[in-house]
């Protein structure tokens, strides 16, 4: 059997296809290289070994005198990674529509990466001057584990090109949606990059809808939606370059409360804020819904592991005097927890802090007078994080939002107030002030005058093993919550701003590589993780892969290093 070795005809690929029908499904393997369509250049860049195996990888490639879109809609980084998303979503909406198996395994079915509400930078597509390039998996037919090949022709000679041509053409696509497309992800990026002349951490837009349809449905809720609507005196106005003047709630830097009664909004304004660091699709409710780049949601974690954390800002000595300046822990409490994540994120470069108190351990966040009087000080190795949060902005400039129900002693510490009533922000900043000076907490401070200091950690390169016996290092990412590098799995349920699973994917792929171009044992474990952004950002996601892959999606250094901090075989020093 001749290989496609050199570029090659569809009629060449048509014929061949013919020509296996019947063999061992292996015969495939012959098909890897490039053909020529006209129109299109279709490369199959990998063979799957069986039916059942992960789908095979392929990719089209369509020149732009053929794809035909205008300079203005990917001239930008930010537009030509929105065109690339609107592709992403135009061809797996494609692919969507009545697709169904026709054989064994996964025959027939053309898969690409499912995008999320955001509009995000994935390696399944990419626009430039010259060209558009796609990239998605095939499952290339058989009836058990023979070759269906006429199936297979029909596939990838005909059902692959009606896609290009419906999905990556200008003119078989809507061209006002994908100019507001392209136009919403700019106007976002304009909104975030307002954010620190106005002294903001965030803006949420008038008008906005933030309740999603439920837990496990991102999509905005569409029944008895409430407008966002913010108080006149925290209203703010920012300038699109194509939405013009934008009205909304400007939360300040500094230290923010998030208040109110149960069901009334309070988390759900905290996550449209978490999430507000990705630009999002027009009429997701939030896309107009931006926040400092570089803000985490930190949150308790029992049972993680801490490797080397410097935890003593907020955990003196422990019992029988063990030492919390360079902390590790195969199973932390909520408190130690806690405390390591807001530290990690510090240290990964963190400019704000998102703190939930439903998902914040109660004697980490406070402790009052009575337990004061109860406990004494040289007796509780915990310093709450009401006595630190103003050292963290005043001493390391790092803002706070937090949301809280349950105790008004942050009244005392607090710039900003916002109490959500029926979906409603209201600013009462100086009602709490009031009660503040009322009803005195007469509470001790405790943790000193300043915040502490804090020092950068040194990653052992070798403590995290990415062997698996003699095999290659193995990736498995499970949706957005746990990812498997070799035989470690880590549980990333913690890191709440991760969306899509193909970041987890990317993450896994990120890790190796900075364990093997950017981690030595001199380097901070801050500037590794700098080192691979620059990278990637240099040299896109392929720089992560020693192959073409459509299932790679862009991600903060901020979640790399949280990753990072998750293994368990991790030694730091």
């Amino acid at each position: 059997m001749a290989s496609a070795v050199c570029m090659a005809t569809s009629n060449y690929l048509y014929d061949q296809l013919h020509r296996l029908d019947g063999q061992s499904y292996g015969a495939y393997k012959g098909l890897k290289g490039e053909y020529d369509f006209g129109d299109f250049t279709l490369h199959i860049d990998h063979v799957q070994g069986d039916p059942f195996a992960a789908p095979s990888r392929v990719r089209v490639v369509v020149p732009q005198v053929v794809a035909g879109f205008p300079k203005s809609l990917w001239e930008l980084p930010c537009r030509a990674i929105a065109l690339a998303d609107y592709l992403t979503r135009e061809f797996y909406r494609a692919t969507q529509s009545g697709q169904r198996t026709s054989g064994s395994g996964k025959s027939g079915l053309i898969s690409i990466v499912r995008p999320s509400q955001a509009i995000l930078n994935r390696s399944a597509a990419r626009v430039t001057e010259e060209a558009v390039e796609l990239r998605f998996t095939v499952g290339l037919p058989a009836f058990g584990r023979r070759i269906a090949g006429r199936q297979a022709a029909e596939l990838l000679c005909q059902a692959v090109p009606d896609l290009v041509e419906q999905t990556l053409v200008y003119n078989a696509l809507d061209g006002a949606q994908i100019q507001h497309h392209a136009n919403t992800a700019e106007d976002a990026e304009a909104l975030r990059s307002q954010l620190s002349a106005h002294n903001l951490v965030t803006f949420v837009a008038d008008g906005a809808v933030l309740p999603r349809r439920s837990g496990v449905d991102d999509r905005p809720l569409e029944d008895q939606a409430i407008l966002f609507k913010s108080p006149e005196s925290l209203r703010v106005t920012l300038h699109c370059p194509h939405a013009g003047e934008v009205t909304g709630l400007g939360i300040p830097k500094g230290i923010t409360l998030i208040v109110g009664g149960g069901y009334h909004g309070k988390s759900t304004l905290l996550r449209a804020i978490e999430v507000g660091v990705y630009n999002h699709i027009p009429n997701d409710g939030r896309h107009q819904v931006v926040t400092d780049s570089a803000a985490v949601k930190v949150r308790a974690e029992d049972g993680r592991s801490i490797a080397g954390v410097d935890i003593s800002p907020f955990i003196g000595s422990l019992p029988q005097g063990k030492s919390t300046q360079n902390f590790s822990t195969p199973n932390a409490s909520g408190s130690t927890s806690q405390a390591a994540n807001i530290i990690e994120a510090i240290e990964a470069g963190a400019t704000a802090l998102l703190v939930d108190e439903d998902t914040s351990a109660t004697n980490f966040m406070i402790r009052d007078r009575r337990m004061q009087a109860l406990i004494a000080k040289d007796r509780e190795p915990i310093t709450p994080f009401i006595d630190k949060v103003r050292q963290l902005f005043t001493d390391y400039g790092i803002s706070t939002v937090l949301v809280m129900g349950g105790s008004g002693d942050y009244f005392d510490v607090a710039d900003t107030v916002i109490a959500m009533d029926e979906f409603c922000p209201q600013d009462v900043t100086e009602q709490a002030k009031a009660i503040a000076a009322e009803f005195k907490t007469e509470r001790d401070r405790e943790g000193g005058q300043c915040f502490g200091t804090l020092i950068p950690r040194i990653i052992q390169p070798d403590s995290i093993d990415l062997s698996q016996g003699k095999r290659s290092v193995k990736l498995r990412a499970r949706d957005v919550d746990q990812l498997q590098i070799g035989a470690e799995a880590i549980d990333l349920s913690a890191v709440e701003q991760l969306v899509e699973p193909g970041q987890v994917r990317a993450i896994a792929a990120a890790i190796v590589y900075a364990q093997r171009y950017r981690m030595t044992t001199t380097t901070p474990l801050a500037e590794a993780i700098a080192a691979v952004m620059a990278d990637i950002a240099q040299s896109g996601l392929d720089c992560l892969s020693d192959w073409s892959t459509g299932d790679l999606v862009s991600f903060r250094g901020l979640e790399l290093a949280a990753a990072v901090n998750h293994l368990r075989s991790l030694r730091a020093g």
